[in-house]
């Protein structure tokens, strides 16, 4: 087992979030890991703030910390597949959650997140750590 960690829980951990801190202390010896996509979401917001320097030096240091889960083969697979079951539902997420989704889902993790629209995803296990 092992956790996923999305953009949103990143910005409350870095923000100081209490509950969100103290789940990164409790599961401490969990793998935990950033999707591709997540560093990219991290990275870019980094850029575009106030303060892009000070805030790519802590974009880059949570990639030390956390291993960057590439966009494999597999995770393409499994993107097409949940894209598919999306579309026929008539639900939608953005291309962008869908791989983040199907990254966790490839690698077996728990996706920790704060956005509820995940939960449209078949067969992904999430958790809230702000709760």
């Amino acid at each position: 087992m092992g956790y996923l960690i999305d953009t949103n829980t990143i910005i409350y951990s870095i923000k100081n979030n209490i509950k969100v801190n103290e789940r990164f202390k409790e599961y401490l010896h969990v793998p935990k890991a950033l999707s591709m996509i997540t560093y990219a979401e991290l990275y870019y917001g980094a850029k575009k703030s106030a303060f892009p320097e000070k805030n790519l030096a802590i974009v880059r240091k949570t990639a030390e910390f956390f291993p960057v889960i590439e966009i494999t083969r597999p995770v393409i697979e499994t993107f097409a597949d949940i894209k598919v079951y999306l579309s026929k539902k008539g639900l939608i997420v953005s291309d962008f959650d869908i791989i983040i989704g199907a990254t966790a889902l490839t690698m077996n993790y728990t996706l920790v997140t704060n956005d509820a629209h995940f939960e449209r995803i078949p067969g992904l296990n999430i958790e809230n750590w702000t709760v």
